[in-house]
């Protein structure tokens, strides 16, 4: 009945450094993913291919930023008035 088993979950592990960003502040290395994800999506919608390659931006972005953040970033693309360029 009762399976003792916990069901399984994706192992992510922390980023990796990106030499881009080498200080401590990661606030920039966070929008930088979040723009990429959405511009990797946008080009892959576009060409018509699986926008599956792009998840990689996504986890980033995901594990750095806060969700207060990528909320509002998401409103805004939404509603047409997100200030970054995608």
């Amino acid at each position: 009945m009762w399976s003792r088993e916990r069901p399984s979950r994706p192992c992510f592990s922390t980023p990796p450094f990106d030499p881009r960003f080498p200080n401590q502040n990661q606030t920039r290395n966070c929008y930088q993913n979040f723009l990429d994800y959405h511009r990797c999506v946008k080009n892959m919608d576009r060409r018509g291919r699986n926008p599956e390659a792009c998840e990689y931006y996504q986890r980033v972005f995901r594990a750095l930023c806060p969700k207060s953040w990528v909320q509002r970033w998401t409103d805004q693309l939404e509603e047409g008035t997100f200030a970054g360029k995608i």
